[in-house]
């Protein structure tokens, strides 16, 4: 067969899709152009800072800001900029930032009071710090795409993550815009997510770390929470998905088996990359991130290399619908 008679197309044929975002045949992930991120990104292009500059990652999400030395107390304005930029960004980066480990809690103390997590170690005697070590004996087993401490009645605000160790090649960390893919989801499934709350629960994640003997007082301690499965960011009013398939049990007033099709559905939105920004950690690198409108995944691509990873978490509010 010749070349002419192979050849049937006269143009692209997605010309013919009308840049509309379609579903693949009876599957339930979605391709097209993503045109609903495209003010945003340009308000982002267009912004200005007066204490650092700006090197965008993600298309939404994600920034390095450069200029600025953490190991000293920022001033007022550069701490206000800072908050400001993550409100814009939703997550962003430094680099060459060598901190001690109260350095560090210094620096995340500007920005709000710290939490205690009671099931993953801490550093030191800083119970505020935990630690994260992973190496030939102990995996990563954080790539999976979650909000922090769902499980709490009052969840992280943000987060500040540090690297102590990192390995030759790979462990990078990624981040999704959980406010795009709100803004991205088809009209029918968002009006179904508008109404819906989900049963968030440590045990799904930490429950083997509980003694037999304490289960019924950890309970206590830590109930199971309902949050609803689309909030509302208390400083910049935008809407964004809070499900993850780490902490969340099953939607409110459903079974378990009756919730998983749905909670699919959902928490594969933050499987598009084009909601996404990836960082490579190396010595001195910190990320911050706000932990309600991003999700983040830990690639566990590293092992039996070693990890080690530093994070302060600053207490937030009861999320709100």
């Amino acid at each position: 067969m010749s070349a002419e008679r192979e050849v049937l197309a006269t143009k692209d044929a997605a010309g013919a899709l009308e840049g509309t975002r379609r579903l693949v045949s009876d599957q339930k992930v979605q391709v097209g152009p993503l045109g609903h991120l495209v003010e945003e990104r340009d308000t982002l292009l267009k912004m200005q800072w007066e204490n650092f500059d700006v090197q965008m990652l993600g298309t939404t999400v994600g920034a390095v800001l450069n200029g600025l030395d953490l190991s000293e107390e920022l001033p007022g304005e550069a701490t206000d900029e800072v908050q400001r930029a993550l409100d814009a960004y939703k997550v962003v980066f430094f680099r060459d930032q060598h901190l001690t480990p109260d350095q560090h809690l210094s620096f995340a103390r500007r920005f709000g009071a710290l939490e205690v997590h009671p099931f993953i170690p801490s550093s030191d005697k800083r119970p505020e710090l935990v630690r994260f070590t992973k190496s030939a004996d102990t995996g990563g087993y954080e790539n999976i795409w979650h909000h922090d401490v769902t499980w709490r009645e009052c969840p992280s605000r943000s987060t500040i993550l540090r690297a102590v160790e990192v390995p030759p090649v790979g462990g990078d960390t990624l981040f999704a815009d959980m406010c795009a893919a709100y803004d991205g989801l088809p009209d029918d499934l968002r009006a179904v997510a508008d109404g819906l709350s989900a049963v968030h629960t440590f045990e799904r994640a930490f429950g083997r770390q509980v003694p037999a003997d304490r289960v019924e007082e950890i309970r206590a301690l830590y109930p199971d929470v309902v949050h609803p499965v689309v909030c509302t960011h208390g400083r910049t009013g935008r809407r964004f998905l809070y499900v993850n398939r780490v902490f969340v049990q099953r939607l409110a007033d459903r079974s378990r088996e009756d919730s998983l099709d749905l909670l699919d559905r959902l928490c594969r939105q933050a499987d598009y990359p084009e909601y996404q920004c990836r960082f490579s950690w190396a010595p001195g690198s910190i990320a911050f991130w706000d932990n309600r409108a991003v999700q983040h995944y830990a690639n566990s691509d590293y092992w039996p290399a070693v990890r080690i990873m530093e994070r302060a978490s600053i207490i937030g509010d009861r999320p709100t619908a």
